[in-house]
């Protein structure tokens, strides 16, 4: 072998050597954190530069293995696992991006989610976090921000479990929802006031209410159908649509926007062919507006975050309203009883129990 085919292989076992050593130089760090509703928790620290993935799980319990269905039952809270380059982000600038997604007031769970699985906590994998998150729940509670004592926890982590797939990155699989989800809740309003529009890092918390779509980002998400019914006021055909003879338990909602319309305990059969129901399950949700077309006069029915048509209303259903909301199923998405947590209505358990 010529030195110069020496030399040249020498080169790149050394180029192979120094990029192995400054990969391994490379440590992460964990930091672990609960703030009600782990879909929420998530874009926040996704959004931070030196955030390598942020994972939604269960910890803090003792009950081993828990899933979405029981992991309240065996102590668990929802939280986050965030891996971080701490050469780039340190563990202080994650916890002011955590303090401004929470209420840390409230020991009964974060929003529209109640119970102590939706607790605030922060959880320490070392004493130098642990310290370091003392000091700044201390520091916090000095600011005037807040009427009442901070209440988050600050305990020693315990092991982490994922969450089920689903729930991984659930604003970027399920944008509509998510954002109709986090905005009905109730958690951008309160940082809103808190915070004045500094929630999210590097970012302003969202707007008021869930932001509006694009013609051709509603063509991509709806069937022809679903866009001619709810954009273009059309109507589908009776007794041939999905929902006109369901008889399960649940509730129904906006196709576009997610928001809460009507529950399965207010349909009745109305033998018109189109699911009917005496009154909405959120009235302020169901915009009543007048409609001239066809030679008539008749009450539309449009969603109020979605601006979708849903259908008219009648004088003529059954009591205690006398009222029959007659709705097309393409309008409408349904969700049975036992979906309600899952998909972000844990609120409407109650009404099937």
């Amino acid at each position: 072998m010529q030195f110069s085919e020496l030399s040249l292989a020498g080169l790149l076992i050394f180029a192979v050597l120094a990029t192995s050593v400054s990969y391994a130089q490379t440590k992460y760090e964990k930091a672990v954190f609960a703030g009600g509703c782990f879909w929420c928790m998530t874009p926040p620290f996704e959004k931070l530069d030196g955030v390598v993935s942020v994972v939604s799980g269960y910890t803090g319990g003792k009950g081993e293995n828990p899933t979405y269905e029981d992991y309240a039952q065996k102590g668990q809270i929802e939280a986050v696992e965030v891996t971080y380059d701490p050469a780039k982000v340190t563990y202080q600038e994650l916890l002011d991006v955590f303090w401004k997604q929470i209420n840390p007031t409230d020991g009964g769970g974060q929003f529209c989610d109640r119970g102590p699985q939706y607790r605030s906590a922060i959880f320490y994998l070392t004493d130098e976090q642990k310290n370091t998150a003392e000091k700044s729940k201390t520091a916090l509670g000095k600011t005037g921000r807040f009427q009442q004592p901070l209440v988050t926890e600050i305990i020693p982590a315990s092991r982490f479990y994922n969450a089920e797939d689903y729930h991984q990155d659930y604003h970027k699989k399920n944008p509509i929802r998510y954002k109709f989800y986090r905005f009905s809740c109730g958690r951008d309003q309160y940082l809103n006031k808190i915070w004045g529009g500094a929630a999210e890092a590097k970012d302003p918390v969202p707007q008021s209410k869930p932001e509006k779509y694009s013609k051709e980002e509603l063509k991509n998400k709806l069937t022809p159908l679903q866009y001619k019914v709810t954009q273009e006021s059309g109507t589908e055909p009776a007794f041939h649509n999905e929902y006109w003879d369901n008889h399960r338990e649940g509730i129904y909602v906006d196709v576009v926007s997610g928001e809460p319309l009507f529950s399965s305990a207010d349909k009745f059969e109305s033998g018109t062919g189109w699911p009917s129901f005496t009154r909405p399950l959120e009235k302020d949700n169901v915009i009543e507006k007048t409609d001239n077309s066809f030679f008539m006069r008749r009450v539309e029915a449009r969603s109020k975050q979605g601006n979708s048509h849903l259908g008219h209303i009648f004088n003529d259903g059954p009591k205690p309203t006398g009222l029959r909301y007659c709705m097309n199923s393409a309008a409408l998405r349904f969700i049975p009883k036992e979906d309600l947590e899952k998909e972000g209505y844990a609120k409407y358990k109650s009404l099937f129990k």
